[in-house]
C-alpha cells in the first residue's frame, strides 16, 4: 500500500473551500504573516495555481508570485480578490467571540 504524499493530500484538501478557510484562520491567528502567506500559497496550489488564479482574477502573474512569497505583502484588495476567486470570504469577529467558542 503506498502512503500519500503530504503535499498532495493537503492540496487535495485544500479545494474545499471550508477546509481552506479554516485553514486560513487557524494560519493567521495562530502564527505569524509569514505563515499565513505560506498557507496562502498552498491554498492558492490547491485551487489551480498563481497561474490559474492570475487569469481568473486578472492580477499580474509576477505581482501575484511576489506578493504570496514569505515577503510578500499583499494590498487588502489583492488579498480579498485571490480569496474571492478561491471561494473564501475575509470575515472580522472579537476576541469576546472567539473567546466563547
Amino acid at each position: 500500500m503506498k502512503s500519500k504524499n503530504y503535499d498532495d493530500f493537503l492540496k487535495q484538501e485544500l479545494t474545499d473551500a471550508s477546509l481552506a478557510a479554516e485553514y486560513l484562520s487557524t494560519a493567521i491567528q495562530d502564527g505569524s504573516i509569514d505563515e499565513f502567506l505560506i498557507a496562502l500559497r498552498n491554498v492558492a496550489e490547491a485551487h489551480g495555481g498563481i497561474g490559474a488564479l492570475s487569469d481568473i482574477t486578472n492580477l499580474n502573474r509576477q505581482s501575484m508570485y511576489k506578493m504570496l512569497s514569505e515577503n510578500g505583502n499583499p494590498t487588502l484588495l489583492s488579498l480579498v480578490t485571490v480569496l474571492k476567486a478561491m471561494g473564501i470570504s475575509l470575515n472580522f469577529s472579537s476576541d469576546e467571540e472567539k473567546e466563547a467558542a
